[in-house]
């Protein structure tokens, strides 16, 4: 179903401090959709709640340090391992975890006071600067955190992040006392408060500081889980156990969360019919057409805010220029999506009309150009013959796409939309398969694609502007293709210091206008949570963004 979040959600504003402070129900840090349990349900089937539940990954791609982790294998870590401010209800809607209350009158100025008592599985107090410390930290260029750009809101963002710069404070972030500390933007943004459930803006203990890459590797966090002994065991599995000490709203149902790491979601469909599996979030292509039949009650089928794009990098010179935006059209106009959707994943997706998801409030299916979405064959051949008379093609050059294969149905759809490119276009499309989803990264992230790459975005908190600032404003962390527009990152500015939400949703939709023009990347389709359970477990919701609400699952 469709996530409608409530003004009341974020009001700028007193009634903005009122909202937050009052708020705090149940809450999933960073996964899930609406009639999802919350942490007064959970568990409330009288399951076992001393069971460990097993559940599929992929193998982190980089430490565990919260600025430093934006794929899903280390995320679903992150947010279960450790807390911040506040986290988000099975709908999307902020609720409190150790924030007491996040006030402003303005948008732009912030005073924010935490819970006394908490602390880290090291034993060390999270206080104010446990916060300030790691928001610092996250956003120094000495570093080098991926998710540095969720700070640059943040006034003295710009000199810390400079890239020779050797500060590593800004300025402004200033702490009171052990339990307050203040937060000035360098302008009023209306969607700030949203960002604090995501993970870059958990805090940190200061055993962190001293040794990064060691404390990514067996982290003290201050969330519903901790690592067992000797729990990353790299490429075969991550073993979580509760943390005693966590007492906000997703107290854990369960004993502990073991997340089994596999190449294939094939293989994994089979553990989860063997009941050697207890949780999927994916359903392979080959099981779609029966997994409802194979499990029954015990699958799910949902819209999440999540989408899958192509990335095809600015950085790739026959994608430059105007030549190169006639062609990045021409590809999109080639491509079926509704051919793919229905023959490779059963109708379980949605043909993408912009960047962003159905799911999120304020989404538009109707703004200007999104035509270049829509499967149009004469049309992609005019465009291309264009392109041509502006700058040829090279001569025998492959248009490849760079996947990993581990991934349910990536094969599948990407060599099927690389024949469609092919039989459409004057040119040889075809996939570059990548054995893991961590290799394709490294590929991607050190900007040696030669072609496009398969991409996708799960929301890291539900906003329009998460899914267009963080992948295409200039220097963004996501930002694979290198894409940069100042015309975009002007209204994204303009966006952000509305005053209201619904005001800053219509100048975002504006910014997408550009997009469809540019095509950064070409968007293909709305992501729909297709996953299963096994019978030993019970109480398996997924939420707003379709990640399971691992902390409310129980043992039968």
């Amino acid at each position: 179903m469709r996530y409608n979040r409530t003004s009341k959600a974020l009001v700028l504003s007193a009634a903005l401090a009122l909202t937050l402070t009052a708020c705090g129900g149940g809450g999933d840090q960073g996964a899930a959709t609406s009639g999802a349990a919350t942490s007064t349900d959970a568990g409330g089937g009288g399951g076992n709640a001393t069971a460990v539940i097993t559940a599929n990954s992929t193998e982190p791609q980089n430490g565990l340090l919260p600025a430093n982790t934006n794929e899903v294998g280390g995320g679903r870590v992150m947010d279960l391992i450790f807390t911040g401010l506040v986290s988000y209800d099975a709908t999307g809607a902020p609720v409190n975890e150790l924030a007491e209350s996040i006030e402003t009158t303005d948008a732009q100025n912030y005073t924010i006071k935490i819970k006394s008592g908490q602390k880290f599985t090291n034993g060390e107090a999270v206080t104010a600067a446990s916060f300030v410390n790691a928001w610092n930290f996250g956003a120094a260029a000495k570093n080098a955190q991926l998710n540095s750009y969720f700070f640059e809101s943040i006034k003295g963002y710009d000199k810390v992040s400079a890239e020779k710069s050797t500060e590593d404070k800004m300025e402004g972030l200033k702490i009171v006392d052990d339990n307050t500390f203040t937060v000035e933007l360098s302008r009023a943004e209306s969607d700030f408060p949203l960002r604090l459930g995501y993970t870059a803006f958990y805090p940190l203990p200061e055993a962190a500081f001293k040794d990064p890459k060691a404390f990514g590797e067996n982290p003290a966090g201050n969330g519903p889980y901790k690592l067992a002994d000797g729990g990353w065991q790299h490429n075969v599995q991550v073993q979580l156990v509760p943390n005693a000490d966590y007492s906000g709203p997703r107290k854990p149902a369960n004993g502990g969360v073991t997340f089994k790491i596999y190449t294939t979601f094939d293989a994994a469909y089979q553990d989860l019919l063997a009941n050697n599996l207890d949780i999927l979030d994916q359903i392979p292509p080959s099981a779609l057409q029966n997994y409802k039949t194979d499990l029954g009650d015990r699958s799910v089928n949902q819209p999440y805010a999540g989408n899958a794009t192509m990335t095809i990098p600015s950085y790739l010179p026959e994608f430059q220029g105007e030549a190169g935006q006639l062609r990045r059209q021409a590809i999109s106009k080639a491509i079926n999506r509704q051919e793919i959707i229905d023959n490779i994943f059963f109708g379980g997706k949605q043909a993408a009309k912009e960047f962003t998801s159905p799911v999120i409030d304020g989404y538009s299916d109707a703004i200007p150009g999104s035509d270049v979405l829509t499967f149009d064959a004469e049309g992609a051949k005019k465009l291309w013959e264009q392109a041509e008379a502006i700058s040829p093609w090279p001569a025998g050059k492959v248009f490849t796409i760079t996947s990993n294969i581990d991934g349910a149905g990536n094969k599948e759809y990407i060599e099927a939309m690389a024949n469609q490119i092919s039989n459409t276009l004057p040119i040889k499309a075809e996939l570059n398969p990548i054995p893991t989803f961590k290799e394709m990264r490294t590929i991607v992230g050190e900007k040696k694609l030669t072609g496009a790459s398969r991409a996708g975005w799960q929301a890291d908190y539900p906003s329009l502007y998460n899914f267009l600032g963080p992948l295409y404003g200039t220097g963004a962390g996501s930002n694979d293709g290198d894409y940069s527009n100042p015309a975009f990152d002007k209204k994204l500015a303009e966006g952000l210091s509305a005053t209201s939400v619904e005001e800053g949703n219509k100048i975002f939709n504006e910014s997408q206008e550009i997009l469809l023009k540019d095509l950064p990347v070409v968007p293909l389709w709305y992501q729909g949570v297709q996953g299963g359970w096994s019978t030993k477990v019970a109480d398996v919701k997924f939420g707003w963004n379709g990640v399971p609400l691992y902390y409310a699952v129980t043992g039968k």
